[in-house]
């Protein structure tokens, strides 16, 4: 098990550009399954997850090459459809979340794919019935398969349906789109997830053949063809890490240049974290962000403590709230912070008092943070990363701390940012990465 350790107190200074966005990498990658072509996907973040799809991808038969630095290619001409029932390809699926959507479009090409409970982050319930619902809705059955924990699913033609998601699901919305391309008359998908994401996996289906309308919206209609063909796609920066950028530049920042953000797809993460009173100026499509000696938490109009709160897009990520508690700890002011679809997210909160902050954690979901104004520094301590996005919040704390700090487990970040420490150590940080 790899560890970082963490000498705090150093300045950054300089400029960092993003990686291409791991949530979009994982849906397009599982996209070029539905076609025989060739299929090039371009800014692919060199990360543990990612990197294990990919892995999978070639164990299933698709003709997987490297073109160029974060560029490949996919063609999925031969699929070998036995390699699906064996038992090693049910537990590689079980400790990667992300193929989970490999699901739908197998469903649609093949008429069958197989289902296990996915792995992935230890942050509370994460389950599937949106995924089971919709393909329901389009003509699936399931079959549970006694003895292995899996579910087979299966269809002879998939048929469009109207349907209402029961919760707006990034991952549920992107699997019954890729299975209901090719679906016979037309889908209706109400309540479906509008992350710059999906609207980048939509645009891509179309440019091969798909009918998709309603993009950028939460009311999705397809028109299923009979076939799509290759392209060529460039993944959008990583929203995550812009954010995580933002919030180590606040903490521990010199003047930190964010490059090649795509700021028009950054929604309203800028302005969370100026409700911190984090000061961020737009330049082109690059943020800058100055130091900050000082950040004052602004109230509501009629006074009463800011709250920020997670929701679906165009709502606040909840993969952030982690970052921004951390910004917050040495903020003037308080705040309350609402996690509200994950209820083992805010557990990490306990590290961080250790390491002196001042915070209540008044339920699995809420919890609030009362800023030290830099006055009292957070100091350094040895700590496990629980999951990807605390992991990076830990990471952002033990750089702004008085002395060493130990941070174990370091694999579950990982698995959502490239090269992290080379990237940071380039700014002035002080991180090593050690084997236990």
């Amino acid at each position: 098990m790899a560890s970082f350790i963490i000498e705090g107190g150093h300045l950054l200074q300089g400029t960092i550009t993003p990686q291409g966005a791991k949530n979009e990498a994982l849906q397009v990658i599982c996209a070029s399954l539905l076609t025989e072509e060739e299929v090039i996907i371009r800014n692919i973040p060199n990360i543990r997850d990612v990197n294990n799809l990919i892995q999978l991808l070639r164990d299933i038969g698709v003709k997987v090459a490297k073109k160029e630095e974060n560029t490949y290619s996919f063609q999925a001409d031969e699929l070998n459809l036995d390699y699906l029932q064996s038992d090693e390809f049910v537990q590689k699926c079980a400790a990667l979340r992300g193929s989970v959507m490999m699901i739908g479009p197998l469903l649609a090409r093949m008429g069958k794919a197989i289902i296990t409970k996915p792995g992935g982050d230890k942050i509370g319930r994460r389950r599937l019935d949106t995924h089971f619902l919709g393909f329901q809705k389009l003509g699936a059955t399931f079959n549970r398969v006694e003895g292995r924990d899996v579910y087979e699913i299966s269809a002879k033609k998939l048929k469009g349906s109207y349907m209402l998601l029961d919760e707006a699901s990034v991952t549920g919305t992107a699997n019954i789109i890729m299975a209901a391309v090719f679906a016979k008359g037309t889908t209706t998908i109400y309540n479906a997830a509008c992350e710059p994401y999906l609207q980048q996996l939509c645009k891509m289906l179309n440019h091969m053949g798909a009918r998709i309308s309603g993009i950028a919206s939460n009311l999705l209609t397809i028109e299923g063809v009979d076939k799509l063909h290759g392209t060529d796609h460039m993944i959008l920066p990583d929203m995550i890490e812009v954010g995580s950028f933002i919030g180590m530049a606040a903490m521990c920042g010199d003047g930190v240049r964010i490059k090649n953000v795509s700021v028009a797809n950054l929604g309203i993460i800028p302005d969370a974290f100026r409700r911190l009173g984090i000061k961020i100026k737009v330049e082109g499509d690059d943020l800058w962000i100055p130091r900050q000696k000082h950040y004052e938490i602004q109230s509501f109009i009629d006074g009463t403590i800011m709250t920020l709160a997670d929701a679906p897009w165009p709502g606040l990520t909840p993969d952030l709230l982690s970052v921004l508690i951390v910004v917050a700890t040495q903020a003037r002011g308080s705040v309350l912070f609402h996690q509200k679809m994950f209820e083992s997210r805010l557990f990490f909160v306990d590290k961080l008092i250790d390491m002196g902050a001042q915070i209540i954690l008044c339920d699995p979901h809420r919890a609030v943070v009362v800023g030290h104004d830099r006055k009292i520094t957070l100091r350094g301590g040895r700590m496990s990363s629980p999951d990807i996005r605390a992991g990076i919040a830990l990471l952002i704390a033990a750089m702004s701390a008085k002395g060493t700090s130990r941070i174990d487990n370091i694999e579950q970040i990982d698995r959502g940012y490239e090269n992290i420490e080379t990237r940071l150590n380039a700014l002035g940080a002080n991180i090593v990465r050690g084997e236990k």
